[in-house]
């Protein structure tokens, strides 16, 4: 190991545990932290496969006798960054989900996905505002805010959350809601880290059973002049819908459906919780703007949320670069198609225009730590080819940046965020008086520093 434990304090710890603790070497550890994108590869020195909530406190209290920085992983869709030493606190197998059909919650353990809340919550008529991937963990993902295909209807996920169960930096399991922790409760909504590990997660539901929403492609000539239209019409389009478009250049292996492999596409997106001929009746300029390739838009179950995105569901490798926009007109398309379009050798496998607003601009009325809600768009660059990620990767989101310059926010969301232990990335993620906010919170709940988060 990288740091010196004795293998006497290990063995203790697997006698308080009843789930699994690996150390550095042993089979199954690298399994147990593998990540959605396997170019991130962490090297902990010890990682506890947590059963229940009693297990992350021990954990905690391990990391801290010991000296070990704390880091916690679900899922591991999130990860942006490989992890060197310490502790990992993997709370994957903390997958309970309960919902309560008359008071509209669910309760949900910290290593649960979207997928199954959503088929749960549908079964009383219910849905959680979810992420565009419903394989995502729904906890770690509402801790950064959550931005996803009803944003502009519903706002963030973390504005829906009504409680959370926290283990502290001293290893004590409190309540953080409204009544109890209050200020833990508002810095848990959109601080993401460095406050507590997080076991489990009361949810809000809406009374929702069906969506006007999906996709829609266009290919060739037709991409350019779809583009110019959708970013007129999003600029103009309500609250009542959210929308969002990406270019594609979809690779020609197995995976991706038979008629996108090997082309470049664009896809409009579009989610609108209400009736579908009103839907339709929204999104008739967006057929109209040029020949449609391929067109899934219509009336779906919110069980089909995830169609609307189509995210991979299974990880691949991948360079991410995110950021959000003050607001986005067609002379800034015209500006990133000249750098980043279909004409451009470009190494992005998708380029995102993610639409803001609406309810996403406004906070609750207790308040939450979420940053980034007064932009107008979010914009995310993925390479999925790992010869690009040194340097051509890099190189053209640079180029990306300085076509958008005058149009980037002071302030981008930590779920878009890049590497967050550069010093100046991680301050651009909350407006200042949020941020100090939040260094008093983690300051009054981890005084020593216990959990790994921001830079070093």
């Amino acid at each position: 190991m990288g740091i010196d434990i004795e293998a006497d304090a290990v063995a203790r710890l697997r006698d308080r545990v009843h789930g699994t603790v690996y150390v550095r070497g042993d089979e199954g550890l690298a399994a147990e932290v593998a990540c959605f994108n396997p170019a991130i590869r962490h090297d902990p020195d010890v990682v506890v496969a947590v059963a229940d909530e009693g297990d992350v406190a021990e954990a905690v209290r391990f990391a801290r006798e010991h000296g070990l920085p704390v880091r916690v992983q679900a899922t591991g869709h999130g990860s942006e960054a490989p992890i060197s030493g310490g502790l990992i606190v993997s709370t994957r197998a903390l997958d309970t989900i309960d919902v309560d059909g008359g008071s509209r919650l669910v309760r949900l353990g910290a290593g649960v996905r979207w997928a199954p809340v959503i088929a749960a919550a549908a079964e009383y008529g219910l849905a959680p505002i979810t992420g565009s991937s419903t394989s995502v963990g729904a906890v770690g993902y509402t801790l950064g805010g959550g931005l996803g295909p009803l944003a502009r209807t519903h706002g963030f996920t973390a504005d829906w959350v009504r409680g959370f169960r926290v283990v502290t930096a001293d290893g004590d399991i409190v309540t953080a809601d409204a009544e109890s922790h209050p200020e833990l409760f508002w810095a848990l909504r959109g601080g993401k880290g460095g406050l507590g590990v997080v076991t489990e997660m009361t949810l809000e539901l809406v009374p929702l059973t069906t969506l006007y929403a999906g996709s829609v492609f266009f290919e060739g000539d037709a991409i350019e002049p779809a583009f110019r239209a959708w970013v007129d019409w999003a600029g103009a389009l309500g609250e009542e819908a959210t929308t969002s478009v990406v270019l594609l250049r979809v690779p020609d292996v197995d995976g991706p459906p038979p008629p996108l492999r090997g082309r470049t596409v664009l896809s409009v997106r579009f989610a609108y919780p209400g009736d579908a001929s009103e839907g339709e009746r929204l999104f008739a300029p967006i057929r109209a703007a040029a020949p449609v390739f391929l067109d899934f838009v219509g009336e779906i179950p919110t069980t089909a949320v995830a169609t609307i995105h189509n995210d991979p569901e299974e990880g691949a490798p991948a360079w991410i670069r995110g950021f959000m926009l003050d607001d986005f007109d067609v002379a800034d398309g015209d500006a990133l198609f000249d750098v980043a379009g279909p004409s451009v050798d470009s190494p992005f496998l998708a380029l995102e225009i993610r639409q803001l607003g609406g309810a996403a601009r406004r906070d609750t009325r207790d308040g939450t730590a979420v940053g980034g809600r007064d932009s107008g768009y979010a914009l995310s660059a993925i390479a999925a080819d790992p010869a690009t990620f040194g340097t051509t990767a890099p190189a053209a989101a640079e180029a990306i940046t300085r076509a958008l310059e005058h149009r980037i926010s002071a302030i981008t969301n930590v779920n878009w965020a890049a590497d967050l232990t550069d010093p100046a990335v991680f301050a651009a993620t909350w407006p200042a008086e949020v941020r100090a906010r939040l260094t008093e919170a983690r300051a009054t709940y981890d005084p020593e520093g216990v959990f790994a988060f921001g830079p070093a």
